[in-house]
């Protein structure tokens, strides 16, 4: 049995591609986060809204790493079966 695994390879670098673009995006966030304490209403609601924005990023950035971390054990216990499969045909022929 052998599986094209290239259309799984791709599809999970572009996983891993979301991941790394989470990583940027948050990061670029956070620069304009204000980690001092302001106690007035303009400062105040751009905190809020710049947590929120943290808080939304870095849920999806542990659901893609979790989905990208399992997707690729999963490759690569697929292409390590087909190898196994592979080498004891041969060597059973």
């Amino acid at each position: 049995m052998h599986v094209n695994l290239v259309p799984f390879i791709v599809l999970w670098a572009l996983l891993a591609a979301s991941v790394l673009v989470l990583i940027v995006w948050r990061k670029m966030v956070a620069n304009n986060e204000d980690d001092t304490l302001h106690v007035l209403q303009g400062s105040v609601a751009q905190q809020v809204t710049v947590a929120q924005k943290l808080e939304v990023i870095d849920k999806w950035g542990k659901i893609l790493t979790v989905i990208t971390l399992v997707f690729g054990l999963i490759l690569g216990a697929a292409y390590v079966y087909q190898n196994f499969v592979q080498l004891s045909n041969i060597q059973g022929a």
